[in-house]
């Protein structure tokens, strides 16, 4: 093989992976991960690119005279939320370096 066609196979594979990467990206956007803690009473829900999309709060989590429950209901579900999250992005990565077929590149390290 020579130089050019090495050239040629190379800006191939590059515009796969720039129209793979934007498609996960896509893909991270719309997907929604959700977080729960206290049996339901709070529930918090992230995107793929870990934003915050919503947060709910039953009212049987209100207690004026017990905030730190409450604060403490919340950070268990935005954790959880967070976990689901970095796993989703790790899966969707995973399948656009597996697309690529590359052995050793981790597209993951690039914080998509």
């Amino acid at each position: 093989m020579n130089i050019q066609q090495m050239m040629k196979q190379a800006q191939k594979l590059q515009a796969k992976m720039q129209e793979d990467i934007a498609h996960a990206q896509e893909e991270l956007g719309v997907a929604q991960v959700e977080g729960v803690s206290g049996g339901g009473l709070v529930s918090v829900v992230l995107n793929g690119h870990k934003q915050l999309i919503s947060v709910r709060i039953d009212k049987a989590a209100l207690d004026p005279e017990d905030v730190q429950s409450l604060e403490d209901l919340v950070f268990a579900a935005l954790q959880s939320a967070l976990s689901g999250a970095e796993a989703k992005h790790e899966e969707v990565m995973n399948q656009v370096q597996a697309g690529l077929n590359i052995p050793g590149m981790d597209i993951g390290q690039f914080g998509m």
